[in-house]
C-alpha cells in the first residue's frame, strides 16, 4: 500500500521583501514537521484555503484571490486570479460542495461571495455586502471589520461575524438568483470582536470565538419549520486561556477542529500570553472542557494546523518568524515540542492537503 503524502502550504506578508508569499513545504506526519522546498510569489497571502477535495489551493492578495492547482507532487501551477472589488481579505472558507468561496474583508467590513469554476478556478461575483455601524470603542472596534464568513453546509445560510461591530449577521442564501438577504442578527457583547466560528459536523452546534473578550461561545443551532426560522441558543462559554492576569493585552486569534470525523477535540491559540487551548468535545451535547493551555515557542500564534495522524501542532507564529511543533497527549493534554522550528517570515496560515495517493 502507498504511503499517504502531505503538503504545507504556509502564507505570509510579502511587503517586508522577506517572504515571497506562499512557503511550499513537505509534510513528515510521523516525526510530526515541515522541510521547506520552495516559495511562491503572491502579494501578501494573509490567508490560504484548500478546496475540499484537495484539489485547488486559494489565496488571498492583494488584487483579489488567487488559484492554484495542486499538482500530483505538491506544486502550484496558477489557474487564475479575481478581483473581489473592495480592499484585501482577511479570511477564506468554501463550502461543502466546492461550488463557493467567502471572502471576509477585515478593512472594508465586506463579505464578498464568488463562485468556483469546475477546474477550480475563481469565478464570478455572485454576491457582495457591506457591514454598516459603529462600534463601541475606538481603533479596533470601532467600526466594521468583517473576520469570518462561512457558508451552511446545506446551501442555505450564509453567516458573517464582525469583530468591529460586534455582531454575527445571519444570511439566507438564494441560489436561483444568488442574493444573501439578512434574516437575523446575533448581537454580541460590546466589545467582545467576534473573531471566528465553526460549526460542528452534524450542524447541531455552533462554536462562536471572541478576539477580545477571550470565550468561545457555544450555540445549539436549531431550524424551525417556516423560512427563515432559525434559532441560535447559548448553552455555554468557556474562556480561551487559563491565565490568571486575565491580560487586556490577551488576544484569540484562531479555532479549529481536531481533523477526526466527530471532531471530539477543538484547539483556540491566544496571541499575547502565545498560547495554544486544548479542548474535549462531547459531541452529543456540544459541551467544551479544556484539557490545557501552553505555550507554544513562538511569538503571535495566528495560526495553527493539526497533522492527520492527530498526534502533532504545528503553530504558526507571526512576529517571531517561526513555525514551531509539538506532540499532543489528549489524555493528558500536554503539548511538548517536538523538533526544531522553521523560519518563515511572517506566517498568517497554514493549510495543509493530502495529495493523490503514491504520488
Amino acid at each position: 500500500m502507498s504511503k499517504e503524502k502531505y503538503m504545507a502550504y504556509i502564507g505570509s506578508y510579502s511587503y517586508t521583501g522577506n517572504a515571497k508569499g506562499i512557503t511550499v513545504c513537505d509534510v513528515d506526519v510521523e516525526k510530526g514537521t515541515f522541510t521547506k522546498r520552495t516559495e511562491i510569489e503572491v502579494n501578501n497571502s494573509s490567508y490560504l484555503v484548500a478546496s475540499r477535495d484537495q484539489k485547488t489551493l486559494y489565496s488571498i492578495a492583494d488584487e483579489g484571490v488567487v488559484s492554484f492547482r495542486i499538482l500530483e507532487n505538491g506544486a502550484l501551477q496558477k489557474l487564475n486570479t479575481q478581483n473581489i472589488r473592495g480592499m484585501r481579505g482577511c479570511h477564506l472558507a468554501i463550502d461543502q460542495f466546492d461550488q463557493y468561496l467567502m471572502v471576509s474583508g477585515y478593512h472594508d467590513g465586506k463579505a464578498t461571495l464568488l463562485a468556483l469554476n469546475p477546474d477550480g478556478s475563481v469565478g464570478p461575483i455572485v454576491d457582495g455586502v457591506f457591514d454598516k455601524g459603529i462600534g463601541s470603542v475606538a481603533e479596533r472596534t470601532f467600526r466594521p471589520h468583517v473576520s469570518c464568513a462561512r457558508m451552511t453546509d446545506d446551501q442555505k445560510y450564509i453567516l458573517v461575524a464582525d469583530l468591529g461591530i460586534d455582531q454575527v449577521r445571519i444570511f439566507r442564501f438564494d441560489k436561483v438568483d444568488g442574493r444573501m438577504r439578512q434574516i437575523d442578527t446575533l448581537r454580541c457583547e460590546l466589545k467582545s470582536a467576534p473573531r471566528h466560528f465553526r460549526f460542528s459536523p452534524d450542524r447541531k452546534f455552533l462554536y462562536l470565538m471572541y478576539e477580545v473578550k477571550n470565550v468561545v461561545d457555544v450555540y445549539r443551532f436549531t431550524e424551525g419549520k417556516r423560512p427563515n426560522d432559525i434559532n441560535l441558543e447559548k448553552i455555554q462559554t468557556i474562556s480561551t486561556h487559563n491565565d490568571p492576569s486575565n491580560s487586556p493585552l490577551i488576544a484569540a486569534c484562531q479555532m479549529r477542529f481536531s481533523p477526526d470525523k466527530d471532531a471530539k477535540h477543538l484547539f483556540v491559540s491566544n496571541a499575547g500570553i502565545d498560547t495554544i487551548t486544548m479542548y474535549e468535545r462531547d459531541v452529543e451535547t456540544g459541551l467544551l472542557t479544556m484539557k490545557s493551555s501552553l505555550p507554544v515557542s513562538g511569538v503571535y500564534p495566528k495560526d495553527f494546523c493539526i497533522f492527520p495522524d492527530e498526534k502533532h501542532i504545528a503553530a504558526a507564529n507571526n512576529e517571531s518568524g517561526t513555525i514551531t511543533f509539538f506532540s499532543m497527549d489528549y489524555d493528558t493534554g500536554m503539548l511538548v515540542m517536538s523538533a526544531r522550528d522553521i523560519p518563515v517570515d511572517e506566517p498568517n496560515c497554514i493549510c495543509m492537503v493530502k495529495l493523490p495517493s503514491g504520488k
